[in-house]
């Protein structure tokens, strides 16, 4: 018996990458183990979002070695961001590392591993592959037990922000066909799944190049009509590409879950202009308005970028403003952290590294009194809640998730997994509630 070990570092599609991973590994014959330490092979699944995110990979790579010395035959790979990031340089930088494959190449990953076992040949494949093609190799999904599951929709994007590698290390859009999407979704929901997350870079440009798709507005009204789904969500929006007709989805359809993931990431019209966003402050937060009129219990979160090169203290003041009147849930933050092959990384950066952890905590401080106020005008309310599984605190508590998206744990029996119920807040924490069935 050969054992395997899995990390999965970054977004939802990469998730989604990992699900394919274990099932092609398991194909060669490899049971899935939860450490490195008994592995006969070791896969990381990576992010490159962040320079943060890609020393990790660097950093578990690190700890790996004393396993290789002492064990020669086993197997290192790096997948994900960073291995399409990297490429062949990973295996100079990283002599005891076996594997390098890129996001367009998890399909080959049996093949490589096979190289390794049958020739100890080291080997890197990293080439993006021609739109067609890629539309026929959107992974099948195998059942688990899970209530809720992601389902892709679209990979790669085509906006090229000035400080995103994603285009870099996805390539560009392509739509899955939407005979595959629905296809996928109503066999989820046949073998016991109930919420369904439709995901993309941005996933609003759903079947925009392809011509013969329809748009993701009216998939998201055919995934509304499969029996036995309960809930959909989706993630993430590109505010540029926000349409009325999928704002009016919120007030339409009765399965779509009244939140929205919709980045902003800065508040003043110079820096969003020298991101290459694509939308000024008025026109973002005019979304938010409609979203609120079209469905007045939604709420957003979204993403901010602190210290993009450039960035002054009044450029700063603007997002500041902007969070007070957005009123965001909650937000997923950083101070700007320049990506290879971006644009933004040639741009001169003068501000001290001090003044952008200062903005930086400033900011953090206004929104968690945001926040905050959300999560305590939400004690004491009756939600529907679908229940998911055992608490991951470990006390016997099982936890769900409202239509907000915030967690809740509360007492009850096994037996309400995988069901909708009415669960009372009676605690607010900073990152979930407590709750007690109502």
């Amino acid at each position: 018996m050969k054992n395997f070990y899995l990390e999965t570092f970054g977004c939802q599609m990469n998730v989604v990458d990992s699900e394919q991973i274990v099932d092609l590994v398991q194909q060669l014959g490899y049971v899935q183990v939860g450490s490195p330490e008994p592995a006969d092979l070791i896969i990381l699944n990576t992010c490159s979002i962040r320079a943060r995110a890609e020393r990790k990979v660097y950093g578990h790579l690190g700890r790996f070695k004393p396993l290789k010395q002492r064990r020669p035959g086993l197997i290192i790979a790096v997948c994900g961001c960073v291995a399409q990031q990297e490429g062949g340089r990973m295996l100079e930088k990283v002599p005891y590392l076996d594997v390098v494959c890129g996001t367009h190449n998890v399909h080959r990953l049996g093949d490589m591993l096979r190289q390794v076992e049958e020739r100890r040949a080291r080997c890197a494949e990293v080439a993006f592959l021609e739109a067609d093609q890629r539309r026929r190799l959107f992974p099948e999904r195998r059942p688990n037990a899970e209530v809720t599951r992601f389902v892709t929709v679209i990979q790669g994007c085509d906006n090229f922000c000035s400080y995103c590698v994603v285009p870099h290390v996805r390539g560009r859009e392509v739509s899955r066909p939407a005979a595959e999407v629905l296809d996928e979704v109503q066999a989820l929901a046949a073998q016991g799944v109930r919420e369904i997350t439709l995901i993309g870079q941005n996933v609003n440009s759903y079947g925009r190049k392809e011509g013969d798709e329809i748009s993701f507005a009216a998939l998201l009204k055919q995934v509304n009509a499969v029996e036995g789904l309960e809930r959909i969500r989706f993630m993430t929006s590109h505010p540029k590409d926000l349409s009325d007709e999928l704002v009016d989805c919120f007030g339409e359809l009765d399965k779509l879950c009244k939140h929205i993931h919709l980045p902003v990431q800065a508040g003043g019209d110079a820096v969003l202009k020298a991101m290459r966003r694509g939308y000024t402050r008025e026109q973002y937060l005019g979304r938010i308005v409609r979203l609120r009129r079209v469905c007045p219990d939604i709420r957003v979160t979204s993403d901010v970028i602190v210290g993009f090169p450039g960035e002054t203290e009044s450029d700063f003041e603007q997002t500041m403003d902007l969070l007070k009147e957005a009123r965001f849930a909650e937000i997923y933050s950083f101070i700007y952290s320049a990506r290879p092959g971006t644009s933004a990384a040639d741009l001169t950066d003068e501000t001290p590294k001090a003044v952008k952890q200062e903005r930086f905590d400033r900011m953090l401080a206004l929104q968690e009194e945001i926040t905050l106020e959300y999560h305590r005008r939400d004690v004491g309310q009756v939600l529907p809640l679908l229940v998911e599984g055992s608490s991951r605190q470990g006390n016997g508590q099982l936890f769900g998730r409202t239509t907000w998206n915030r967690i809740v744990n509360f007492d009850g029996g096994r037996d309400l997994i995988g069901q909708i119920v009415p669960v009372r807040l009676v605690r607010a924490y900073r990152n979930s509630h407590l709750g007690e069935l109502a």
